[in-house]
């Protein structure tokens, strides 16, 4: 067999040539096969089962070799931080009182703003008679009883005013309107002496203090006898 290749291979020195002929070609290198499970020192497994992150920045990057840290920002506490300035407006003001740049705008309306007024006596409740509860004065109103007592609505000064002041003919003012307080006595919750306390005057002051939350208007509309005006002149 080896004599078959020599006839084909003439020109290729046979190995003992080789090996003994120093200037010889080295035109063939023959190199072992590679042995299973030989890699590049494992360096491909290694790379496969390392799951670390890398360094961010990169340790070589201009990031890691920055050692000047003031302009890094720093946060400020509370303390620390400037306090905006004083509205001037805002140094000399009164609760409820609209500055003058402002008048008339958004200020709290100083009957808001005080304290409510503490009774001078406690006040009692009053036993209604049978039949005089709110919901019996609320379907007196719609029955179509005349409870104004008057024809049309008139215009009352005060001397007018003064001359209902008694139990079968009680009126008293609210808020600028007359109204006949006598069919209102039996049903009033405070009792009808404390309702007598207004007849014949305005009561808007005395109302305010005591229930300033109940509507007048609603509680008394169908006892509306007129307005009140102010005396009118002798001159």
């Amino acid at each position: 067999m080896a004599s078959f290749l020599r006839s084909w291979l003439p020109s290729l020195p046979t190995a003992s040539a080789a090996q003994s002929s120093d200037d010889a070609p080295d035109n063939i290198r023959i190199s072992p096969p590679p042995v299973e499970g030989d890699d590049d020192d494992g360096s491909e497994t290694e790379k496969e089962t390392d799951d670390s992150p890398p360094a961010f920045p990169s340790l070589n990057s201009a990031q890691r070799m920055q050692t000047d840290t003031s302009s890094i920002p720093k946060i400020l506490m509370d303390n620390q931080r400037m306090p905006p300035p004083p509205a001037p407006n805002l140094l000399n003001r009164t609760l409820g009182v609209p500055t003058t740049s402002r008048a008339g705008g958004l200020a709290v309306p100083p009957t808001t703003t005080k304290p409510p007024v503490k009774p001078s006596k406690k006040r009692e409740k009053v036993a209604l008679a049978p039949g005089h509860s709110p919901l019996d004065w609320a379907a007196l109103k719609s029955s179509g009883t005349d409870l104004r007592g008057v024809d049309t609505l008139m215009r009352i000064p005060p001397s007018v005013l003064k001359q209902h002041n008694t139990r079968d003919d009680a009126w008293s003012a609210f808020n600028g309107k007359v109204y006949n307080i006598t069919p209102y006595l039996p049903f009033h919750p405070g009792g009808e002496k404390e309702l007598m306390r207004v007849a014949g005057r305005d009561g808007t002051k005395l109302f305010a203090l005591t229930h300033a939350w109940v509507n007048a208007d609603f509680m008394l509309d169908s006892c509306l006898v007129g307005f009140l005006v102010p005396e009118p002149s002798t001159s």
